[in-house]
Parts: C-alpha cells; sequence; structure tokens
C-alpha cells in the first residue's frame, strides 16, 4: 500500500524493515565531516539521510561503516535486510525499486553497488569480507536521473534547497500545522509548517520561493527575516535580527544570528552574532565568535579549489560559490576571517588576526601566525565543559572516535615533523 505525496514521492506503508546503510570508498573524499559519522548521518534538507529512508520505507536503520565509528554507530542483522549505500538519497524511483527488491537481488550504477535485499548469511559475508553468493542484479547505469549520490562535502549544500522541499511534504504529509501568529509579516506562496512549542516574535517570512519549517520548541525571535526553503531544528533560536536566505537547514539545538546564505548546521553549533556565511557545511559542537566572516566568492571569480583528503591535494571543485567545510568540535573567536573554500578538521581552536590556512588539519591550535597542536585531553575538556551546557556527555564511545581522528590525522600536521 502506498500514497503519494504533493513531490511525486510515496511514503510506503509496509512492514518495519531493518536498513543497513553502508560507507562504500567514497568515506574519505567526505571529510572532514565523516571523520566522526557514517555518510548516511549527515543532513541535507530537513532531516539526515539515514532519517529519510527511515521514514519512506517505515524501518530502522543500521551502519557498516569504519571501524573507529563502529563503537557508536552499530549493526544489528535480521533474517531480511535492506542493504542502501549511505550516500544514496532517496527519491521516487529509487523507492520503487528498492522496494521490489527479491530477496538477494541488487541494483548496480557504474560499477558501484546501490542497494539490496540479503538474508542473514549474505549480510554476514558482505560485512566480513568474505566470498558471498551471486546476487541477480539489475544495471541502472545509463538512468542518471534516477541516482542520487552526494559524493563531496558541498554537495550538501548545493542539494539542501530541493531537500527541504522534499522533506517538507515528507514530515506534513497528513498534519496540520500550529497557527501563525498574527503579528508575523509574511509574503510568498510556500507553506509553512510549525511544530508545537515554536514562539515566534516580529520576524518577517518569505516563501516566495520555498517553504519553510520549524521543529517543535525552536524559536524565531524580533527583527529576524527568514527565507524559504528554511528548516530550524528542534529547540534551535534564530537571533533577533538574523538575515537568513534561503537553502538553509539548522539542526537541534543551533543558534543562529548575522547574515548566512544556503548554509548547513549538524546539531548543537552556533553562529549566534554578526557576521556572514555562505555556501558553507557545519558539524555538530561548533561555535563562530562575533563578526565571524567567510568569504563564499573569490575577487576573480574563478571556480573555488578545496582540500581533497582523497587526493591529498587542492582540487576543483567547479564551483563559483563555496565557502566553509568545518568538522565537529571545532571553534573560532571573535572577528576571525575565513578565506573561500576553507577546510576545517575536527577539533580545532581557530583566533588571531589574517587568514587561516585554507586547510586547517584537525586538533589545530592558532590561526594565521602559526599553528601548535591542540592535545587530545585539552580537547576532550572543552568538549565535555560545551556539551555539558547542553545537559550532554561526551561519552567514551566518542572520545574514542575522537581519539582515532586526532592518530589519523597526524600526518597533516606538519609543524609536529619540526
Amino acid at each position: 500500500m502506498k500514497s503519494p505525496d504533493e513531490s511525486g514521492l510515496f511514503l510506503y506503508m509496509i512492514a518495519s524493515k531493518n536498513i543497513i546503510l553502508f560507507d562504500d570508498d567514497h568515506w574519505e573524499s567526505m571529510l572532514p565531516l565523516s571523520h566522526t559519522r557514517p555518510v548516511a548521518d549527515f543532513r541535507v534538507g530537513i532531516l539526515t539521510i539515514a532519517e529519510k529512508w527511515e521514514k519512506y520505507l517505515s524501518g530502522k536503520v543500521n551502519y557498516i561503516t569504519k571501524d573507529h565509528l563502529r563503537v557508536k554507530y552499530n549493526i544489528e542483522i535480521q533474517e531480511d535486510n535492506l542493504f542502501i549505500c549511505g550516500r544514496l538519497l532517496p527519491n521516487a524511483r529509487m523507492i520503487s525499486m528498492i522496494k521490489d527488491l527479491k530477496m538477494n537481488q541488487a541494483i548496480l550504477y557504474k560499477d558501484h553497488l546501490i542497494a539490496s535485499r540479503l538474508d542473514f548469511k549474505q549480510c554476514r559475508r558482505i560485512i566480513n569480507n568474505e566470498y558471498f553468493d551471486h546476487l541477480d542484479g539489475t544495471d541502472i547505469s545509463s538512468k542518471d536521473d534516477w541516482v542520487e549520490l552526494v559524493e563531496r562535502p558541498y554537495d550538501l549544500f548545493q542539494r539542501n534547497g530541493e531537500e527541504i522541499k522534499r522533506d517538507y511534504q515528507l514530515l506534513t504529509q497528513g498534519r496540520v500545522s500550529a497557527t501563525l501568529p498574527e503579528h508575523v509579516n509574511r509574503r510568498g506562496n510556500f507553506p509553512i509548517f510549525l511544530e508545537d512549542g515554536v514562539e515566534i516574535g516580529f520576524a518577517t517570512f518569505d516563501t516566495s520561493k520555498g517553504p519553510i519549517y520549524l521543529a517543535k520548541n525552536s524559536k524565531v525571535l524580533d527583527g529576524a527575516i527568514v527565507q524559504g526553503p528554511m528548516a530550524l531544528g528542534e529547540s534551535s533560536v534564530i537571533k533577533m535580527g538574523a538575515k537568513v536566505y534561503g537553502d538553509c537547514s539548522f539542526g537541534p539545538h543551533c543558534k543562529i544570528g548575522g547574515e548566512v546564505n544556503n548554509v548547513i548546521f549538524h546539531s548543537y553549533s552556533s553562529k549566534g552574532h554578526d557576521g556572514f556565511l555562505g555556501n558553507s557545511v557545519v558539524g555538530q559542537w561548533c561555535n563562530f565568535g562575533a563578526d565571524t566572516n567567510c568569504s563564499n566568492l573569490k575577487n576573480n571569480y574563478a571556480p573555488v579549489k578545496l582540500w581533497d583528503y582523497k587526493a591529498e591535494k587542492f582540487a576543483n571543485s567547479g564551483l563559483q560559490f563555496c565557502g566553509l567545510i568545518m568538522g565537529d568540535h571545532s571553534k573560532c573567536g571573535i572577528n576571525t576571517m575565513f578565506n573561500t573554500g576553507t577546510v576545517v578538521g575536527v577539533s580545532c581552536n581557530l583566533y588571531g588576526s589574517g587568514f587561516p590556512r585554507n586547510f586547517v588539519p584537525s586538533f589545530s591550535w592558532g590561526g594565521a601566525q602559526g599553528y601548535s597542536t591542540y592535545k587530545l585531553e585539552k580537547s576532550f575538556e572543552t568538549a565535555k565543559v560545551a556539551m555539558a551546557r547542553r545537559k550532554k556527555e561526551l561519552t567514551l564511545e566518542e572520545q574514542n572516535i575522537l581519539e582515532a581522528v586526532f592518530n589519523y590525522s597526524q600526518k597533516y600536521r606538519s609543524w609536529e615533523a619540526v
């Protein structure tokens, strides 16, 4: 049984499925964001990729990911498992094809396994890198418009606007929004959806280009100007006088101020003050000091180059607009300036005048005047204090993940060899 939504996707009302989302050889291309989570745990649109699959297939997600992440992201194998590439975005065709898979059948795309339905034995063999029985495959290599894969961190903000619209239809189907206060200044024909507990001051909402979704207990304070498509996560706040342009997504427990355009914030990250950030992706537990600014366009309008971890060199993104990619637990002081196409790793602490390098390795401490290593125990201390403010704890599993990132990134901290 299935029911169509306005975006052309279908929410299948089927028995709960065991969904296993796996990281493939593009995991390294998604660094530094993938240092601390599987690719399927990335936010794009209102939801993470994993949350999308759970809702569309009415199932529970497990992960096959890198060894150091398995302490936090577990896997459960059942007799009937849907095995899906973690960087695949759901669309109507793929949902339909995956739903119709028979046991031990697969969907292939340009030599990549996109999805399969596996029994317990086959799934166990694949996880253990053992020989497995033949899978009957359907090759859709000629169907480029059927397959939507994220391959680089900047793909997330590029796809964000359309993903907000898709997720909006998925989340609001058959539901009624809370009432929009009369004092809100509004223009545009796209809808606005308010979960319970939303608070809105004397703000302006422009839905001429897309919808606006405000999750449970979120707030939009006085003087904020918000343009859709935009998604604000649970208990997140858009602060007074903020200017939020379209194609922005903010996960739960974020604080947003100043001017932002086409950005994604994962949960518990804050840009609470004036300053500009555009065409960017920010991990969890990040913080931007007051008047931090990031260029998203080069002075000569040339395509932006970014650090590519897989190639271990700067690579042309082909994008004219590209700002900042920042890994989890990184922070910057007041008046920090980021160049176009800057990549900041995990657990960095940046400050001082001038522009930091376009590539800042994980666990860097300093800025344009030079770096030292952000010692592991010191970074834990900071993380524990920051998380305690939100009534969260840095778990032993998360410390083990950060230690693995610290060891992995040592080769990039060139000053340690001096």
